[in-house]
């Protein structure tokens, strides 16, 4: 059995725990490298910041010396410089030619801690690295790489620069009258230009503030323009292409400045062709010459490149991290354990999971092979848990109906056994000639045939009821009314058996409560009640049946359209192990099967189906030796109730509780 169960559990990829697994490590594998990226590209980025790879918060101490390289041929003095910079800044800052040898260096120990192998920058004026420099023109050509402030022979004298100043602020006062705000901005070389203030130059062409003295170049910048002029034109001839013409922004051709400005050189042996005649290919060349002939001729004002170390107050510097071999394998070896882990933790937990699940397929299967389910123990308080629990009930609860659907088969052949039992007796008994056929022998074989048509019927009416085909004639009723002819009914039993019964008339100054019900199966069920109870009174007892509207006879708590039906006996009562079952179907207290005192067990159980279809409901109270009080509760419902029988409805049968659900 063990192995069949084996054999009908799913396999592992398709089974919850399988699935449980296969997601787990999944999430845990996806985790794993997300945090370690994330931890590597954290790290990486907090360390590049320490040694200075990314300068974003030392941006200023690679500007201020790319700045004094710009405009020192030396690095002669930069001593001071640096040691200012370490001290605002808190860091170690060195710097060494290309061979490594000290330049400066903020440590002020006889002995500095050895720099590191790998150098922060390079500090070179004629090579800016554009991530790093504040002053590099992020909106030009990514390949011009000077630093604007290294100008070489095209720094202004005194003289020129005073001459230029003036002229820019006649003309920020020629176009201030005109309207046209204006500033006057000197760049690195001393020569000022103007700023028109929102960008638009075509304004200041429309006016007669000219600037044609600012867009000249001087005796300095002319004689340096030429200088730079010649060297490209010789990168050109050795490439076999013809000279430029530079203007002052160090363009060519057609440029911004006028040729009555440019001092007349010597005529190229090759002579510039008219710019519609350039291609792309000579740009290129021409560009490639200008920025070559520019470093030529700034690499004598400038200094030369030098390596920058910036690290730690203390003289150190944090060692770069990258995807090394031992980086990789200490990543690897720590995903590896927390995948492990995970994985561990997920099949311990699957298993837990499992392991009840198993357990109530088990149980399930066995009750499905009609065999006898024990309870599936679990004892966590969660979910499945809650499920076993839920199981179990089920299990009890279908134990119990399957004994009560045997019980009552072979009470209901008990019940009909016994009768026909008796009609067979009777009728052998005439045709052997033991008994004739006289008036008294007619009756007893007319009372067992009663008494058996009484259990058919009763059967029949529980079958209806629980099917929800019981079929009610509801009209407005007098309860009072129903009360007496249910104890004129059972009078004469009643006086057989020795019990006073009486059926109690409504309270003075009282109207009898009036519902909508069916006559005839309210006094079914108020006389089932009625025989009950007088079955089970002693001689000398007492039978009482009332009926009360909301609100009356102390009852406060019964709601406001509701009717009370009591019947109360002063019998043997029931004890309250039993008091439970009164209305379960061939529930006897007595398993004797007597009669007198028993009964067929399915009066009480007719009497809350026929409660229930009027909606209402039945309850039982009872102290063992002194009796017991039988209460049906039944709505009123006057006012929804319908109408008469009309033609559309002739026999006026109208739904149940049961129909309507």
């Amino acid at each position: 059995m063990r192995r069949d169960r084996r054999r009908n559990r799913p396999p592992l990829r398709k089974s919850l725990f399988g699935r449980l697994l296969a997601v787990s490590a999944l999430v845990a594998a996806c985790s794993v490298a997300a945090t370690a990226w994330l931890a590597v590209q954290t790290t990486s980025g907090a360390i590049k910041q320490e040694q200075g790879q990314n300068l974003t918060a030392d941006a200023r101490i690679y500007n201020t010396l790319l700045g004094y390289a710009a405009g020192h041929s030396t690095w002669a003095g930069v001593d001071g410089t640096v040691r200012d910079l370490a001290r605002q800044s808190g860091r170690r800052i060195a710097l060494t030619t290309e061979q490594r040898r000290p330049l400066a260096d903020s440590a002020s120990r006889p002995a500095p801690p050895a720099l590191p192998p790998q150098a922060s920058a390079i500090v070179d004026p004629l090579s800016v690295d554009t991530a790093l420099s504040r002053t590099a023109d992020r909106s030009g050509d990514a390949a011009d790489r000077v630093d604007p402030r290294a100008v070489g022979p095209f720094r202004l004298p005194a003289a020129e620069r005073k001459a230029l100043q003036r002229a820019a602020d006649r003309s920020a006062t020629c176009l201030s009258r005109v309207g046209i705000a204006a500033d006057v901005v000197t760049g690195p070389s001393g020569r000022p230009r103007m700023q028109i203030v929102g960008n638009d130059p075509d304004r200041v062409q429309n006016t007669r503030c000219t600037t044609d003295e600012l867009d000249s170049p001087t005796a300095t910048e002319q004689k340096a323009l030429d200088a730079l002029n010649q060297l490209a034109d010789a990168c050109l001839k050795r490439q076999d292409r013809p000279g430029v013409q530079l203007n002052l922004d160090l363009s060519w051709g057609d440029g911004s400045v006028p040729e009555a400005a440019v001092k007349p050189r010597a005529v190229s042996p090759t002579p510039e062709p008219p710019p519609s005649l350039r291609t792309d290919e000579d740009d290129r060349a021409t560009a490639s010459c200008v920025d070559t002939a520019r470093r030529e001729q700034l690499s004598s004002y400038v200094a030369s490149p030098a390596l920058l170390f910036i690290g730690d107050e203390d003289g150190t510097t944090v060692p770069g991290f990258d995807l090394s071999p031992a980086n990789t394998a200490k990543i690897a070896g720590a995903a590896a354990l927390v995948l492990a882990l995970t994985v561990g933790a997920t099949m311990l937990a699957g298993s837990r999971l499992a392991r009840p699940l198993h357990a109530l397929t088990g149980a399930a299967q066995r009750m499905r092979d009609g065999e006898d389910s024990e309870p599936v123990l679990v004892t966590d308080d969660n979910e499945i848990g809650r499920l076993a629990a839920a199981f179990n009930d089920m299990a009890g609860h279908r134990a119990r109906l399957e004994a009560q659907r045997k019980d009552m088969v072979s009470d209901v052949a008990h019940e009909l056994r016994t009768p026909l039992s008796n009609i067979r007796g009777w009728l052998e008994a005439a045709q052997d000639g033991l008994a004739e056929p006289d008036p008294a022998f007619i009756a007893s074989l007319h009372t067992e045939a009663v008494q058996l048509q009484h259990i058919i019927d009763d059967l029949q009416d529980l079958a209806a009821a629980d099917a929800g085909a019981l079929r009610l004639h509801p009209e407005q009723v007098r309860v009072e009314d129903v009360l007496a002819q249910v104890a004129a009914a059972h009078q004469a039993g009643a006086e057989t058996a020795g019990v006073a019964l009486s059926a109690l008339p409504a309270a003075d100054g009282v109207a009898s409560p009036v519902l909508w019900a069916d006559p005839v199966r309210l006094r079914q069920a108020v006389g089932n009640l009625v025989s009950n109870a007088v079955r089970h009174t002693s001689p000398g007892g007492r039978v009482t049946v009332r009926a009360y509207g909301a609100g009356t006879s102390g009852d406060e708590a019964a709601a406001d359209r509701e009717v009370v039906i009591e019947v109360a006996d002063t019998g043997s009562g029931i004890s309250a192990e039993n008091l439970p079952h009164v209305f379960d179907r061939f529930w006897r207290a007595e398993k004797s099967r007597n009669r007198r005192t028993g009964g067929s067990g399915l009066g009480l159980a007719i009497v809350r189906k026929l409660v229930e279809a009027h909606e209402g409901s039945v309850s039982a109270a009872s102290v063992e030796g002194q009796g017991s009080v039988f209460t049906l509760r039944l709505p009123v419902d006057v006012a929804d109730a319908p109408g008469p029988a009309s033609a559309e409805d002739p026999a006026g049968e109208f739904p149940t509780a049961d129909d309507r659900a």
